[in-house]
């Protein structure tokens, strides 16, 4: 081989290596471990909390992906059971879903497994296990993850506050009892403490004249949450990590449901050193204060609010065509108080309460599926790749419901007959008591996925169905 020919040849060959070397370096690698540890619940002054931990923290660490970027994210289990991570909001590969059995084979303690998509849409969304679901959430397993637009809503700061609730008995300690048969089959699991990325919050620190961006993630078992912000006008930009029309919230109040997130934008345009509090007021009667907006007595950062518009860059979800879509309807039906008819196991269910012994309480179409996800569930509804589905859920049941669907996003056309505004795209809706909500989307997802209740009792005790798409 002659000189220059050898020299194209080792060129070409560094090339070559260059360039995978900038293929390699473009995955975003992550690794997480899942394993018990403790946590100062109440404060840095407060008992020690046994709990479960991704990474040796409450929350978990935050993951900040880029749209578009591919990533692999290795889970080692340090349980002595069974686990899964769930990448809540992401439209994802089915086989990277995270549903015990119906995508993947669970993860056995002193295992790991490789979780690799590319995440299409910039938002915010959160991590947690589907196995053993009440109990491994209830105990802390839950974790911020932010998708980041490339051209990102111009604020001074972006802050996350992931809100959980604990059920600790007086020991400080987390309180046995999951899965219980009233907690089965009435409002799930709500706690006695709530928490804001992992502690009790103190006041949040603002400065006069500047804007926030103020990233709400519910990650309760079954606790729903109001939240007022007292002498502020929050607005609300995305809804389930997918932006919408700008708006403010209908009565001032940000409902989040368990699994639903929300981002606002407020302008901090209150008086330097003043405190006005962020009130939390869901239930009629047990209203309570969740932290403060404390302003600092520095002068105002800026004298009016920032002109920067507040639209946020749409994702890439295909428009459901509505002209020619497949119409299906689910049911959510039992509970107590919902007369506990469940078609296709028993009716009445005789004397016994709905979800003793971890039975059914709820079912779907007449239909229960108990558990966190197994092979062989057999789908609800089939689709054909590329379908627009319309999609009709009905709340015949007297308890609350946010119903999640995994791998896809739902636009959401109607509520109890009346239009949806703003453009919402969620893939958590909350149905209130008999509430029917109509939605659609396009089934670009092939596989089977998971459509269930996010109050983990509900969903652990019926509450969740499969459809496929072929």
């Amino acid at each position: 081989m002659s000189r220059r020919a050898f020299l194209a040849t080792a060129a070409g060959a560094a090339a070559s290596a260059s360039m995978r070397a900038a293929r390699a370096s473009a995955v975003d690698e992550r690794q997480i471990k899942v394993a018990p540890g403790e946590a100062r619940l109440n404060g840095a002054d407060g008992p020690s909390t046994a709990v479960w931990t991704y990474g040796g923290t409450v929350p978990g660490p935050a993951l900040r992906l880029r749209q578009g970027q591919p990533v692999r994210i290795a889970v080692e289990n340090g349980l002595d059971e069974d686990t899964t991570v769930h990448w809540h909001g992401i439209r994802l590969p089915n086989a990277m879903d995270g549903v015990p059995g119906l995508t993947q084979t669970p993860i056995k303690p002193g295992e790991s497994f490789v979780y690799e998509f590319t995440p299409p849409d910039a938002g915010t969304f959160w991590y947690h296990p589907h196995a053993d679901s009440f109990v491994q959430i209830g105990r802390g397993l839950a974790g911020p993850l932010i998708v980041e637009e490339a051209e990102p809503v111009v604020v001074d700061r972006d802050l996350f506050w992931l809100l959980q609730d604990w059920r600790l008995a007086k020991d400080g300690q987390i309180a046995g009892g999951f899965g219980s048969a009233m907690d089965a089959s009435m409002s799930g699991r709500v706690g006695n403490l709530v928490t804001i990325n992992g502690t009790v919050p103190a006041d949040e620190g603002v400065r006069a004249g500047e804007r926030i961006r103020i990233r709400l993630a519910n990650a309760c078992l079954a606790r729903m949450i109001a939240l007022r912000f007292e002498g502020h006008r929050p607005v609300i930009v995305a809804i389930d990590g997918q932006p919408c029309d700008p708006h403010e919230p209908q009565d001032s109040r940000l409902v989040l449901a368990p699994a639903m997130r929300i981002d606002v934008v407020i302008d901090i345009q209150g008086d330097p050193g003043s405190r006005h509090a962020v009130i939390d007021d869901f239930y009629d009667g047990l209203g309570y204060t969740l932290t403060n907006l404390a302003y600092d007595k520095a002068p105002p950062l800026r004298a009016h609010p920032l002109a920067a518009r507040l639209a946020l860059p749409r994702n890439p979800l295909a428009a459901p065509d509505l002209g020619s879509a497949l119409r299906h309807e689910i049911v959510l039906q039992g509970g107590m108080m919902g007369g506990g008819k469940l078609a296709g196991i028993g009716g009445m269910m005789g004397m016994g309460m709905p979800g003793m012994n971890g039975g059914a309480a709820w079912a779907i179409n007449g239909m229960s599926m108990t558990g966190d996800g197994h092979a062989g569930m057999a789908p609800q509804f089939t689709l054909e790749r590329g379908t627009t589905c319309r999609l009709t859920m009905r709340n015949e049941t007297a308890w609350w419901h946010p119903m999640h669907v995994h791998g896809f996003s739902l636009s959401v056309l109607s509520r109890n007959g009346s239009p949806v505004p703003h453009r919402q795209w969620q893939d958590t809706v909350l149905l209130a008591p008999k509430d029917v909500i109509e939605c659609a989307f396009v089934a670009d997802n092939p596989g089977d996925w998971m459509l269930h209740c996010h109050v983990a009792d509900h969903q652990m005790a019926g509450l969740m169905t499969v459809f496929r798409v072929t």
